[in-house]
């Protein structure tokens, strides 16, 4: 058989009624621009502009989607020249490399990763064969051939992305050269930058007391009092705002939030400080930080992400060798009722208050989650993140969410990935899921048509601009 590589119905029902107004619903919204508010594509990309340097530094070694896969069927992480801590030998021969990804192609068969990287080979290098271990010299040599030209440098692949904005996510002790060096330019603006603090906040971090050190040194305050402590946090606020920051992010193993005297806060962080905490110690100085935040938010206007339910670097030879984000995180159950109720208790009805809640635990949607999002007016739900990136996940949470939150309570979809080349796939992929689900409504007398293409608009940009307070297109 010769199957297209891209199926130009792909993601929608099989159902001939509903296919077809997904396919009208889809080609209203297909071409429009992309905005990606949260995500974690390199700033140095768009700042320098260099070319990227072959098929697999750019499509593979970066990917912990694609190397979790091959490492899950025994293949070493040196084999794949993902670089160690140590700066212990790993691979560097980039076409053998490409050949393992090749001979193991066929594992990636069903999931979003097939999605995305076929959809990269087809849309963005014009390769019109499978990716086979047949044909995998022959993209490796298109890909990085084409990546050494003028149409493939970051800012041009922004344009014919029809990237509107990407938002790159940096630490509080980041000094942001990137953006510092687009400041004035083309890229102002269009690329910005997004507040993420955990390297200051999780006592249990390695680096924690030495970003303290850092965090004094960038701000001039003193961070070994809580008060000069959270005054360096504004500082840093103040500061991410300048480079185009809406947002703030907040990556957190549990949704646990705490509303401390002021003394137990200061006897807390002096603990933290000294490296002197338990893990319940630590836990409730993260909690104690999610509500102090929100009320920065309040204060500063920046809108707050809460990604709670990943279980960080549950492989620890794997954190040993080559450190964080290298597929090792796992999702766990999350209480967002009890978990959220002192920050709720204290912000819940602040209207001018923006909270986008993330999660790993899709079991909470229906119970806990749409519920909230669908009483409390500083609550607004973000997508399907992270393992539920998917076709399937996108469909559990429209189905889980909308009959409680509505549509009007989430805020869109953003991609949050470091593979740049995969955002207009993910987008697509998104896009696609929504057509089919309302499609499905108007095929049951749910929603009129007009109805579901006003809402197909404000799905795809709408919702995202008010949700990360964006300026309008």
């Amino acid at each position: 058989m010769n199957d297209p590589l891209l199926d130009p119905d792909r993601l929608f029902s099989a159902n001939p009624r509903e296919r077809e107004i997904a396919r009208t619903l889809y080609a209203g919204i297909r071409a429009l621009p992309i905005i990606s508010p949260h995500g974690h594509t390199d700033p140095s990309w768009f700042a320098n502009n260099d070319y990227f340097p072959d098929a697999t530094k750019l499509l593979l070694i970066p990917d912990h989607y694609l190397f979790r896969m091959l490492y899950s069927q025994g293949i070493e992480l040196e084999e794949l020249g993902v670089p160690r801590v140590d700066g212990g030998a790993v691979e560097t021969d980039m076409r053998k490399i490409w050949h393992i990804l090749a001979d193991h192609y066929h594992l990636f068969r069903g999931t979003p990763s097939s999605l995305w990287m076929d959809h990269v080979f087809h849309e963005v290098f014009g390769l019109e064969q499978a990716f086979s271990p047949d044909t995998a010299d022959e993209f490796f040599d298109q890909i990085s051939a084409s990546l050494q030209t003028e149409a493939y440098r970051p800012r041009a692949l922004l344009d014919r992305f029809n990237i509107e904005l990407i938002a790159t996510t940096e630490g509080a002790v980041d000094d942001l050269p990137h953006h510092r060096a687009m400041a004035g330019t083309a890229m102002s603006g269009r690329v910005i930058t997004t507040f993420r603090p955990d390297d200051v906040v999780d006592p249990e971090r390695e680096d924690f007391s030495e970003n303290l050190v850092l965090l004094a040194d960038l701000t001039g305050e003193d961070t070994e009092t809580w008060a000069g402590y959270l005054d360096a946090l504004r500082a840093r606020r103040a500061v991410f705002r300048e480079f185009g920051a809406t947002a703030t992010d907040h990556g957190h193993p549990t949704a646990a939030t705490a509303d401390l005297d002021r003394a137990a806060c200061e006897q807390l962080f002096a603990r933290c400080r000294a490296g002197d905490v338990t893990a319940e110690e630590a836990e409730l100085f993260r909690a104690q930080m999610l509500t102090e935040m929100a009320g920065m938010s309040l204060e500063d206007g920046m809108v707050m992400q809460i990604h709670a339910g990943a279980r960080r670097n549950v492989n620890p030879e794997v954190f040993r060798k080559f450190g964080r984000d290298k597929g090792a995180d796992i999702p766990s159950p999350t209480n967002f009722i009890d978990g959220l109720a002192a920050l709720l208790h204290r912000y819940g009805n602040e209207s001018a208050l923006e909270i986008i809640l993330f999660t790993l635990d899709e079991t909470t949607y229906a119970r806990e989650l749409a519920p909230l999002a669908g009483h409390f007016p500083c609550l607004r739900l973000g997508p399907p993140w992270w393992f539920h990136d998917s076709p399937e996940g996108m469909l559990r949470y429209r189905q889980q969410v909308t009959e409680t939150a509505g549509f009007y309570n989430t805020a869109g979809f953003n991609d949050d990935t470091r593979a740049f080349l995969s955002i207009p796939a993910r987008h697509d992929v998104a896009r696609r899921m929504d057509a089919r689900f309302l499609a499905s409504l108007v095929a049951e007398g749910r929603l009129r048509m007009g109805d579901a293409e006003a809402l197909i608009q404000d799905l795809t940009g709408n919702l995202v601009r008010q949700a990360y307070r964006l300026s309008p297109a």
